[in-house]
Order: structure tokens, then sequence, then C-alpha cells
């Protein structure tokens, strides 16, 4: 009989806890906009767009994605997102050229340091304000 009891408080407390999740493609607001128009002035790779799509759980952005019409460019994936609280930037792109390249963009104290991992070639890369400070292979 326990067992039944401890199931069904299981059941009852995890429906309880489940969230509508929704998406929606709009402007960046003016956070989400700021912290890309940072980004890009130092690192033009990231591309700036005003599009992006939020995914919302309890009415709370708990994600934001942009997404390219990629036809035409070099890349086979390119994903941007943006942490919900504005001051990350993550990133993943395929090419040929390159293969897989990621990493992220974080403001910090009013500098811009990027983090990059390119799997082809083994190498880590962080940089500060658009300058490599350091740079490695694996």
């Amino acid at each position: 009989m326990k067992k039944y009891i401890l199931l069904l408080a299981f059941i009852t407390s995890t429906i309880s806890f489940a969230q509508t999740i929704t998406s929606k493609q709009e402007d960046a607001n003016a956070a989400q906009y700021a912290l890309l128009q940072k980004v890009n002035e130092f690192y033009p790779d990231i591309t700036l767009s005003k599009t992006v799509t939020n995914y919302y759980a309890d009415g709370k952005i708990i994600d934001s994605q942009q997404e390219f019409k990629l036809k035409g460019t070099k890349f086979s994936s390119y994903k941007i997102g943006i942490e919900p609280d504005n001051k990350k930037v993550l990133f993943e792109y395929v090419s040929d050229e390159n293969g897989k390249v990621y990493g992220d963009v974080s403001l910090f104290k009013g500098s811009v340091l990027r983090t990059t991992f390119t799997e082809k070639t083994g190498e880590v890369e962080v940089s500060l304000n658009g300058k490599a400070v350091y740079q490695t292979k694996i």
C-alpha cells in the first residue's frame, strides 16, 4: 500500500509542475538587440538580425534563437541563441571550410569575451573585445 501512495504522490506532483512552453517569432526586444549589436561590433561573424524566436514558459522568456536562410551561403548550419539574462550569445555554425565551430560571447564588466571551439582543427580561442588573448590546440 505504501508503494501505491508514493507512486500516486509522485504522479500528482509531476503533473502540478508541468509548464506550457510556447514560441513566438518577433522583433528582438531592446535588451536583446543591444546585446547583438555589441557582440556584432567586435565579432562580425555573429550575424545581427532584428528577428528572434522567443520561447516562453509561464510568460517569461526562457530561450531565444535566431534562424537564418542558408541557401547561397557557405554554411550548412548556422545557429545563434540568446540567454534569458541578455548577457550571453551562444553560436554554432558548420561549413565545409571550417567544420563545426561553436562557443559563446559574454558581456562582462563592459567587455565582450568570446570563447570559440573549432572541432576540425582542435583549436580553442579566447578573445577579448575582438582580439585573441589565448589560443591553443588540443
